[in-house]
């Protein structure tokens, strides 16, 4: 099983991210130009919180407040649970099922900003794995 940090290799790129005092409005900015779901809320790379879609339908779309007039620290998840890079993608995705996660930021032991992981990244993997797991089955019986 590969490890969150094989992950992340893959990935590549930069961060999307945006600044507490930046308005939700920039934010969405941000998501729809890296079509991604999540944004890191950052401050000189110290992870503040993360701003979702569901924060955005919950917060302010429902609450009838502006996206423009409303800053991302307003309404940004601040208790952030994270994940590591030596972490697993099974351990992932329990923590994503348990707790009902669609992204979870990684972080190393010093705390450091490394990345960010969607659900759709473990998932992909998880349906890679099996797929080989299932090719390497066939050509044993075939063998």
């Amino acid at each position: 099983m590969k490890t969150l940090k094989q992950i992340l290799d893959s990935k590549g790129g930069v961060l999307a991210t945006v600044a507490p005092d930046d308005s939700v409005f920039k934010a969405l900015q941000v998501m729809a130009e890296r079509n991604v779901g999540a944004v890191l809320v950052v401050d000189q790379n110290r992870l503040l919180g993360i701003f979702s879609e569901r924060d955005y339908a919950r917060k302010v779309s429902l609450l009838d407040k502006s996206s423009r007039d409303t800053q991302v620290c307003e309404i940004m998840s601040n208790k952030v649970l994270y994940v590591t890079p030596d972490q697993t993608v099974d351990e992932c995705m329990a923590i994503m099922t348990e707790r009902h996660f669609r992204h979870l930021p990684v972080l190393n032991e010093q705390h450091e900003l490394l990345g960010i992981v969607s659900i759709g990244d473990v998932v992909k993997e998880t349906i890679s794995e099996q797929q080989f797991i299932i090719q390497q089955m066939e050509k044993y019986i075939a063998g």
